[in-house]
């Protein structure tokens, strides 16, 4: 069943997913939008039905592994996975970098498709497809459950998102929320220096 973007979008507001107020970004960039994916990865069957349209997107490619970043790439890894019938493999971080742990393993060669929840600058994607260039994986595409860069990032790869979406972000010294001393929030899970 395809999954159109005015569906998607209205799981998400539907999930009360979509803040306003002043934010912190994990890419270090502020915005006065944030879409906080657990509103909706809460819900097993939304779940589901989002990772069932890149399953669908996907399932003509002979996929072999499905790989998703921490954490929210982790549950969306297991059901694309789960969906297509093959593996999931779950890029974890150590120190800088994310890393198979645990001793999983990731065959040269593979053909391997990386999910993530919310892309801004692509850079948890990116961490993924350069795991995957040090395992020797053969990378068929990446998707996200929504694109926030307006389709600006260009990873190198097919990319597949659900949603497409032009967000206004700001480097922190041009910010006009930080200019009018507006508080900040700094939600998300990738720790900032």
């Amino acid at each position: 069943m395809l999954l159109t973007k005015e569906e998607v979008r209205s799981i998400f507001l539907d999930s009360g997913a979509l803040m306003h107020g002043h934010f912190k970004l994990s890419s270090g960039r502020h915005s006065s939008e944030y879409w906080e994916k657990f509103w909706v990865l809460q819900y097993p069957d939304r779940v589901q039905l989002l990772c069932s349209e890149i399953a669908r997107r996907f399932a003509l490619d002979n996929i072999e592994v499905v790989l998703g970043p921490t954490t929210g790439g982790i549950l969306l890894a297991f059901e694309v996975a789960r969906q297509l019938g093959v593996r999931a493999l779950y890029a974890e971080t150590e120190g800088d970098k994310r890393a198979l742990r645990r001793g999983l393993q990731l065959a040269p060669n593979t053909r391997t498709l990386i999910v993530d929840d919310i892309m801004t600058t692509g850079l948890a994607v990116q961490e993924c497809l350069d795991l995957a260039a040090i395992h020797q994986a053969l990378v068929v595409g990446t998707a996200v459950l929504v694109d926030r860069s307006g389709g600006t990032v260009n990873l190198g790869t097919r990319q597949e998102a659900l949603l497409t979406i032009d967000v206004v972000s700001f480097d922190p010294s041009e910010c006009p929320l930080c200019q009018s001393d507006a508080p900040i929030t700094k939600p998300g899970s990738r720790k900032l220096s």
